[in-house]
């Protein structure tokens, strides 16, 4: 008797942070990764050095996912083989600045990454899960994108466009057993958060502490598990109680 081929997950935005602790999680809950980085090889072979250590196959993926060319490139060849079971939605960066002073590369940079990305990579996977009528989609969004954060506007404008790209897509898709969500951190220890001033920022949190990348990556894993088979269209703060 043959043995059940393993699922995959692809995670993009997967060699460091948040991203690589929700692909070496998903590894551990038994999925095979496809991982997506732009640049940064060697941090993208340490993790994928993780997750063949746990028995799983990684395929490692070097593409920026702003790029329509690259995108369509890398990801067709190997979804007419294969069609990934999930997909997380976590390439992303912050340019920060007052509105006042912001260029339009730092504008569009981030929404290009943000929102372009989220389009060019969703629309190839999604149409395979439709078609196999079934799959889960977790986009990772944030608590700027829910309140607003002075200095963010163009970071906040494309993590709300997520969340409301999230809702949309979740009732599109609901009909083929596709599930749709968000998960939106606050604010999380890793390089993003590395310069910030805790001594102001602490204090407005109710847990009293930054979280920690394993408490985003196990709300992630959640939504990808049969425990959140009927949980579709929204959005999990993972914030310590911020919002």
């Amino acid at each position: 008797m043959m043995a059940e081929k393993s699922k995959i997950a692809l995670v993009t935005g997967a060699s460091r942070g948040i991203g690589a602790a929700i692909a070496v999680t998903l590894a551990v809950d038994g999925y095979d990764i496809w991982l997506n980085y732009r640049s940064n090889h060697t941090a993208a072979a340490a993790v994928a050095e993780k997750i063949t250590n746990l028995g799983r196959e990684c395929r490692r993926l070097p593409f920026d996912v702003g790029d329509e060319e690259a995108v369509a490139e890398t990801l067709n060849p190997l979804l007419e083989q294969e069609t990934p079971y999930i997909l997380i939605n976590n390439a992303g960066f912050a340019r920060d600045g007052v509105m006042a002073l912001m260029s339009r590369y730092d504008w569009q940079s981030v929404l290009r990454v943000h929102l372009d990305g989220f389009f060019l990579v969703t629309k190839l996977v999604v149409a395979r899960m439709l078609r196999q009528r079934s799959g889960r989609i977790v986009n990772v969004v944030s608590t700027s994108g829910q309140t607003g954060v002075a200095g963010q506007v163009n970071y906040s404008a494309a993590k709300a466009g997520l969340i409301g790209a999230t809702r949309s897509l979740a009732a599109e898709v609901a009909r083929r057993n596709i599930l749709v969500n968000a998960v939106a951190p606050g604010f999380i220890e890793t390089e993003m958060t590395g310069d910030l001033p805790l001594d102001r920022i602490l204090p407005t949190i109710p847990l009293g502490r930054i979280g920690k990348v394993q408490e985003v990556a196990d709300a992630v894993a959640f939504l990808c598990s049969d425990k959140a088979s009927y949980i579709t269209g929204q959005i999990l703060s993972v914030n310590g109680g911020i919002v």
